[in-house]
């Protein structure tokens, strides 16, 4: 980037900013390139009536979103679908990344009673933007779309096939946001939402609201609107998750050195056989404020000439439980004494399948609380222009973000005194169920002080960019637009990850005197389940963290004693200089720093011409983009005299990407259009997976000496990672038979390579030995092909009331394959894309007449891989995969007086709990978590001025 560019960037940043919902790149009568205007069909005067009537429809609620969202994919030069709300807090769903489960090709992975994830036909590499600008939360390269409540959102837009004046999509497509802005209003609005939830898990209410405030003026020097939105969410959530672990074991072990070597079975008859190593609980349950507030400004001084300031501030706070209770079967006890397995029952027509047994002895179960407290603070703001004279149209878009994340954990783990009787049982609706007999597990005396972990984690990132387009008119009939554009953005993202952990367990500690007070029952959190056993006693989360130095120093004083009792533990011995601060110390191999500069040119052309008479337009062009980064971190180095050093590594990544694109909209008639597409995308590998460093640490012997399966357990990023590929083609059939009735399908085949993918490894290292490694890898070639099919229409011919119901389906169909890395040894097979689920569909059912509008949704999604990974004996990698997956969610409302509406909403009415399984072999598998979540009921009232 050039001096006097960075100038131009950094003097925009430094303008006032209005604090805004993220910044609209376009002006008001200008949508995202590529995108015609929600709302309106009239680039195609033709189209602007009822396509079986000819008479013009007024249509507002849930006709008007949807005829709005028809319009923009019928009129788009590019394959997008849309959902598009028509009025303030439209949008019937806790934040955008949940609304956005609804587009046809799009499905989410939920955790924690929310939305997450955004896969796009499949694939989770999607390039997001807010308002057509590149947005992004810490060090990540996306906008979290859980973190924008619908209300804040005029419409969704997802980018299926990329044109040349867009931001370079991922391999998935491009994900646009759009807020409001103050031309949209006609003169002054107040329009907002208030709403309270109630979560039948975690048994708490909470509040939700915005405000926009919005208003247009004329002035002697040319119009002028501000608009400000305010919004703010809290939501408490309570998951429960029971699992059997994804290391399966036998009796007979699979070496002299395994401990599993040693497990006495007593039951007559039975053979070997496989179980779960371990078998536990984990509960987590937290505290979600997100506040945000946005705010533009926009000047028209002529017909010809539009200014625009826009900003935002966007925050999160989390206050987070986890309590986790794990109990193992196969580890020996302090004597060396291993376990010893009764009453085994085996699954009949499964060899070697363990049902049921009960397990004495051996190791003592152990168990966890964490607290962590954790904020993101993210800032955006820029300024534009658009200036048209005679053929050509200028713009321009010059903005400045700066986003932090930080969190704050500690973990106090512990265990019982003495081993309980555990009656176990592996396949229990999906997962294991235990319990532990007769113990008294709400006995404060039972429980010991294990250890102690605390964590501080940083992520930082800031950008500028910078845009410029230019839109010329043509003679020329066939090519009668041209379009150019430059873009340039510098990124710097930084994390740091540092953690002390304090072993205390050989101390004989009672749990109940640290200086954290009594302890306390957890609170369980299964709705309906046949866990047995549910609950144990744990210190009071507050008193944890406000009791944090206390924990400090009374570890500090511990390990400095275990020392005596180990000798010859190197980690107790690291202890005990990590916890003689009270700051945590600054670990090098825990973080990286990233710097990465993208400079990008396009040009295409729009065409159209005719064949008889069949009306044939559309876009053809190219971007280049020009990617330069320098990824820094440090690396464990071996010496020539044997020692080690931490000394720092630096990468630097440079190259150039052509990304031609090509599509055609053939119009037969005005109902009837198809389209043909050919383009070509990149992703970036992600700043974190760029990272060189890798975090190494050695695995201690069990407490009675056994040695661990590997010498050591490491994670980290690969400097070495290449952007993923795709070639693209795109085929669609649209059907427009009413201002908000459609019917459409299309085919798509996406040519892939080097598809990014966390893989478990065995590494022979020089230092440690035996490492079980973690870390991104490119996998091989792959593709991706299949078919969308979306319907949507009222029944406006039904007479009466009838004629109020509507319907929206969609469903989605995909096969795809890629090879697992080199890297893995493991002859490079094709196997299915992790997170792609082979079938998909949305069904929503919609009545709106008078003052009654109602929404019933369902949707679903077939199973899918998440991970492959090496199994203990090494043979093979097993998949672990999930269950199908379906939700049903209701919308209601009633406007009683004019501009006043009461609204209902009640998600996940069926509360289906999340399942998955791990195969251990080619043909049996174990069910792995069984996660309960929460339904969510609320009622609010919604109001406009």
């Amino acid at each position: 980037m050039t001096r006097s560019f960075h100038a131009l960037l950094a003097s925009a940043a430094l303008l006032p900013m209005i604090v805004a919902s993220s910044a609209w790149a376009q002006t008001s009568s200008e949508p995202l390139p590529g995108a015609a205007p929600a709302g309106a069909e009239q680039a195609d005067p033709a189209q602007d009536s009822d396509a079986t009537s000819g008479q013009e429809i007024v249509v507002t609620g849930y006709r008007a979103a949807l005829g709005s969202a028809q319009a923009l994919k019928r009129n788009s030069d590019s394959i997008v679908d849309a959902i598009v709300s028509e009025d303030i807090g439209k949008l019937p769903d806790n934040n955008a990344a949940e609304a956005i489960s609804r587009v046809v090709g799009v499905t989410v992975t939920r955790y924690n009673d929310e939305a997450g994830v955004i896969l796009v036909r499949g694939l989770p590499d999607v390039a997001t933007t807010f308002n057509g600008r590149e947005f992004f939360s810490a060090e990540d390269r996306v906008l979290h779309l859980q973190d924008f409540p619908a209300g804040v959102a005029a419409g969704i837009e997802v980018y299926k096939s990329g044109t040349a004046d867009l931001i370079e999509p991922g391999l998935a497509g491009l994900v646009n946001l759009r807020s409001r802005r103050p031309f949209d209003v006609k003169d002054t609005e107040i329009a907002g939402e208030i709403r309270g939830s109630y979560n039948d898990q975690s048994k708490k209410f909470d509040p939700a609201g915005n405000l926009l405030l919005t208003k247009r003026w004329d002035t002697p020097i040319g119009e002028i609107g501000a608009l400000i939105n305010l919004s703010y969410v809290r939501s408490t959530y309570r998951n429960a998750d029971r699992y059997a672990d994804s290391a399966v074991i036998t009796p007979r072990g699979f070496g002299v050195d395994d401990p599993a070597d040693d497990i006495k079975v007593t039951t007559p008859g039975v053979g070997n056989f496989n179980f779960p190593a371990n078998a536990g609980n984990f509960y987590e349950k937290g505290v979600r404020h997100r506040p945000a507030i946005n705010g533009t400004l926009q000047w028209r001084p002529s017909a010809d000439l539009e200014v625009y300031a826009e900003g935002l501030w966007q925050a999160y706070r989390g206050n987070v439980l986890r309590d986790s209770f794990n109990v193992n079967f196969e580890r020996r006890d302090l004597n060396g004494v291993a376990p010893t397995l009764s009453n085994v029952v085996l699954v009949p027509g499964e060899p070697g399948k363990a049902a049921s047994f009960t397990k004495t002895g051996g190791y003592v179960p152990e168990f966890s609380r964490v607290a962590q407290d954790d904020r993101t603070d993210t800032y955006q703001g820029a300024i534009g222009f658009k200036w048209t004279t005679g053929r050509a149209t200028l713009s321009g878009d010059f903005a400045y973000t700066n986003s932090r994340y930080k969190a704050l954990e500690i973990a106090i783990d512990s265990q019982l005194a003495t081993a309980p009787t555990i009656n176990v049982d592996w396949d229990a609706r999906g997962s294991a169920v235990f319990d532990l007999g007769g113990y008294d597990i709400m006995n404060p005396n039972t429980a010991r002080w294990r250890g102690i972990n605390q964590r501080e984690f940083v992520a930082k990132g800031n950008g500028i960019q910078g845009r410029l387009d230019l839109d010329l008119q043509t003679d020329w009939a066939f090519l009668p637009r041209l379009q150019f554009g430059v873009r340039a953005s510098d990124r710097n993202a930084l994390s740091q990850n540092n953690s002390r952990y304090a072993y205390t367990a050989g101390l004989d500690i009672p749990l109940a005197s640290l200086p954290t007070g009594a302890l306390e029952e957890i609170t369980e959190g299964f709705r309906s389940d046949p866990q047995r056993f549910r609950t144990w006693l744990a210190p009071d989360r507050d008193a944890i963290i406000a009791n944090s130095e206390a924990l400090r120093q009374l570890a500090y004083a511990s390990v400095q004693k275990a020392t005596i009792l180990f000798p010859n533990d190197g980690g107790i011995r690291d202890a005990v200089t990590k916890y003689a601060t009270a700051a945590i110390p600054v670990d090098p191999l825990g973080g990286f720093t990233a710097s990465e500069a993208s400079y990008a040119f396009y040009g295409q052309g729009k065409f159209a011409f005719n064949i008889g008479s069949i009306d044939i337009d559309g876009t053809a062009g190219a971007r280049v983009v020009n990617t330069d980064g320098e990824y820094r971190g440090f690396s464990r180095v071996q010496g020539a005299n044997g020692g080690t050093a931490i000394v720092p590594t630096t990468t630097r990544q440079n190259y150039v990407d052509v990304l031609p694109s090509a599509i055609a909209r053939i119009r037969f008639s005005r109902e009837w259009q198809v389209r043909l597409g050919y383009t070509q995308t990149r992703t970036r590998p992600g700043f974190g997976q760029l990272n060189p460093s890798l975090n190494i640490t050695a695995n201690s012997p069990g407490p009675d000496g056994s040695p661990p399966q590997f010498d050591a357990s490491g994670s980290g990023g690969n400097p070495n990672l290449r952007p993923l590929t795709s070639k693209n083609y795109d085929a669609t059939l649209e059907w427009y038979f009413a201002k908000n009735g459609s019917a459409s399908i299309a085919a798509f085949y996406r040519d892939l390579n080097g598809f990014i993918g966390n893989y478990t490894q065995v590494v022979n290292d020089p230092i440690y030995g035996r490492v079980q490694l973690n870390r991104p890898e490119n996998a091989g070639d792959g593709r991706i092909k299949g078919l969308e099919a979306s319907v949507q229409t009222f029944f406006d011919f039904l007479p009466g009331m009838l004629s109020g119901f509507g319907v929206q389906a969609n469903g989605t169909y995909l096969d795809g394959t890629n090879q697992l890395p080199q890297a893995l040894g493991v002859g490079s097979p094709q196997v299915q894309i992790t997170g792609l689920s082979k079938w998909a569909y949305n069904l929503t059912g919609f009545y709106e007449k008078g003052k009654v509008s109602a929404r019933l949704s369902y949707n679903w999604r077939s199973g899918y891989t998440t991970s492959y990974n090496r199994n203990v004996n090494e043979v093979q990698y097993a998949g672990e995969l999930v269950r199908p997956v379906s939700r049903l969610d209701f919308s209601a409302s009633y406007e009683p007086v004019t501009n006043i509406t009461v609204i209902a909403n009640v998600s996940n009415i069926l509360g289906q709990p999340f399942k998955n399984y791990r195969y251990y072999n080619e043909t049996q598998y174990f069910g792995r978590d069984l996660r309960v979540e929460g339904r969510y009921f609320s009622l609010g009232l919604r109001f406009k001025m």
